[in-house]
């Protein structure tokens, strides 16, 4: 199993900046899937950016352009920078885990996902 730890995210003004951090520990495979997910009120879970530790990279159109996901194996972490947000990027974001990444490509669905982060507050006023 894999635990998950968040740190990041905040308020910020359209156009403004913010980061996410997820932290991995356990029982991690050389290939692991880490997904990003928004969950706006009211509305479902949705992924928005994800990365393959054996390789690739995957964003939504919305967040192509404006958010970088990243690796530090090292510190075994995988970051969320979002540049430029938006209003509509408001929501509860989790980072969720497969390891052994059991996906054809690297984007999945909700259901996909093993393991979940907590949860932290991202707020884009305009």
């Amino acid at each position: 199993q894999v635990q998950l730890a968040q740190s990041g995210g905040g308020s910020v003004q359209a156009g403004g900046s913010l980061s996410l951090s997820c932290s991995v520990s356990g029982d991690t495979s050389t290939d692991t899937c880490i997904g990003w997910f928004r969950q706006a009120p009211g509305k479902e879970r949705e992924e928005v950016a994800a990365v393959r530790t054996v390789g690739g990279t995957y964003y939504t159109d919305s967040a192509l352009g404006r958010f970088t996901v990243s690796l530090d194996n090292a510190k075994k972490t995988v970051d969320l920078q979002m540049n430029n947000l938006k209003p509509e990027d408001t929501g509860v974001y989790y980072c969720a885990a497969d390891s052994p990444c059991r996906f054809t490509y690297i984007e999945a669905f909700e259901y996909e996902y093993e393991d979940w982060g907590q949860g932290t507050q991202v707020t884009v006023s305009s």
